[in-house]
């Protein structure tokens, strides 16, 4: 019995593991860049009369 325990703390572990790789390389990944990097022209603000 105390052999079964043993596998399923060390399955545990392992997904754990993989878990935390996982969102490491993730977060490390970084947003993806733009592919035009010029910047957006200025938008022209239009005023009513009324």
């Amino acid at each position: 019995m105390l052999r079964h325990i043993s596998e399923r703390y060390a399955r545990g572990f392992g997904a754990a593991l993989v878990a935390v790789a996982t969102l490491v390389l993730a977060a490390n990944a970084g947003p993806a860049k733009a592919a035009d990097t010029r910047p957006a022209d200025q938008v022209q603000q239009v005023h009513h009369r009324g």
